[in-house]
């Protein structure tokens, strides 16, 4: 018998290499799966999330999902772990389970085997039934990290805005992260299933939620808004969109939040291109949410908007975008190079515009055009809103040295009433 023993160990060391290369191979072309499920559903998922302002309106008007990026990123990479690693974990086990039975029943009967087979689907069926709870509780633990996770992030943000004037607010309430324990008495297969049930769900909400964004729907908590005859409703959606060049105009639009709080009832108003309108009022009276309209990220709840298509329309914000990348990603955005060789636009047209909003000095003291810098920290507020100046017809603002730039003014009282008038020498200017 020790001459047995030695002879197997013999050949179980000698076969020890080609087990580790088949092992390893079998690691990679898991791996490589796994890598290439992932590229093909974030590819999908992204190509829906990028498209319009579906990332903007997932945030912002549906109050579905909380964490977006958190389901984009890690969930998907887990879920799609989880798809590959799905039929190893199962396969695996079966195949121990059938090599058990014909051992058992060649050496002790069918008797065994049988009886023993009955006590795990009787088992499994009983535990699957105990855990059915685990599968929504799993998912409240993953939004509830990824609010933890936002809140960390949103303190980072704003402790460099400190000194800030302009002061953010999160929406997210603090949540504490929940911790699930898993009995290492349940067998592996049950646990593989209630994993990848749950980012199965996940995945598919995501997918749900942009689809129907995309088409046009969001769900959302709404306020009761009935109007004066008691009889219609506010319904997102319902206002028409007329494309048309050199003028903006506003029929019977009722200006409201997404979730149907009204601002101003019956928004009528007309701009022609040319004229310059300085939008003005109180806090919270509509000014921001008239832009929001504008630019197609709000939705109609009614009336007619007619607007030029949205790549004729420029807007500048408070805090302009500075894209990652270098500064000729700075000034062809949202253009890539490609698309400024394709259309031909050489360096030198570039720096002419730089110049002409008076930046042309940035091109030698930043290192040229392709320069790699955190444009965000390193250029001043004033340097980057120049970097993303164009023409505009409104003029969100409080300080009246502004009038003198403009032709119209529509004022807002923030109690649903509006004015919307030429600026004379008779008008009496508001503001600091």
């Amino acid at each position: 018998s020790t001459k047995a023993f030695e002879l197997y160990l013999f050949r179980f060391i000698a076969a020890m290499p080609f087990i580790s290369l088949v092992n390893n191979v079998l690691k990679l072309g898991l791996n490589q799966l796994k890598l290439c499920f992932r590229v093909r559903l974030t590819t999908h998922l992204y190509n829906h999330y990028l498209r319009g302002f579906t990332y903007y309106k997932i945030s912002n008007l549906d109050n579905r999902i909380g964490n977006p990026d958190q389901l984009l990123t890690q969930d998907v990479e887990k879920f799609c772990n989880s798809v590959v690693e799905l039929y190893s974990n199962i396969s695996k086990p079966l195949l121990d389970i059938l090599i058990y039975i014909c051992k058992l029943t060649s050496a002790i009967g069918p008797l065994g085997p049988v009886s023993m087979l009955g006590y795990l689907l009787l088992s499994g069926l009983v535990l699957t039934r105990l855990r059915r709870p685990i599968g929504k509780m799993t998912v409240t633990e993953q939004k509830y990290e990824g609010e933890y996770r936002y809140i960390n992030s949103r303190l980072i943000t704003n402790s460099l805005q400190q000194f800030s004037p302009t002061h953010y607010f999160s929406l997210q309430q603090f949540s504490p992260t929940h911790y699930l324990v898993y009995s290492s008495l349940a067998p592996p297969i049950l646990l593989e299933c209630v994993w990848f049930c749950r980012f199965t769900s996940r995945i598919t909400e995501i997918q749900e939620v942009l689809k129907e964004l995309n088409s046009g729907r969001y769900q959302r908590t709404m306020i009761s808004q009935i109007k004066s005859d008691g009889v219609e409703k506010l319904i997102p959606g319902s206002g028409e969109i007329v494309h048309t060049d050199n003028i903006i105009r506003f029929e019977h639009i009722p200006l409201a939040t997404p979730n149907g709080d009204v601002l101003i009832g019956d928004l009528c108003f007309e701009v022609s291109s040319g004229t310059n309108v300085l939008v003005c009022g109180p806090n919270g009276c509509g000014k921001s949410s008239l832009f929001r309209v504008l630019g197609e990220l709000w939705p109609l709840f009614g009336g007619r908007l007619t607007k030029p298509d949205r790549g004729k329309l420029f807007y500048v914000p408070q805090r302009p975008y500075m894209t990652l990348g270098t500064l000729r990603d700075q000034v062809i955005y949202p253009d890539t190079p490609e698309d400024q060789r394709r259309r031909g636009t050489s360096d030198q047209v570039l720096k002419e515009y730089l110049d002409k909003v008076q930046l042309g000095h940035i091109l030698q003291r930043e290192g040229g055009w392709d320069s790699v810098q955190d444009w965000m920290d390193l250029l001043s507020g004033g340097e980057k809103q120049r970097m993303a100046v164009g023409i505009t017809l409104f003029t969100v603002s409080h300080r009246s040295s502004l009038w003198k730039h403009h032709e119209y003014y529509l004022r807002m009282d923030g109690r649903g009433n509006y004015e919307f008038k030429p600026i004379t020498t008779e008008t009496v200017k508001f503001g600091s």
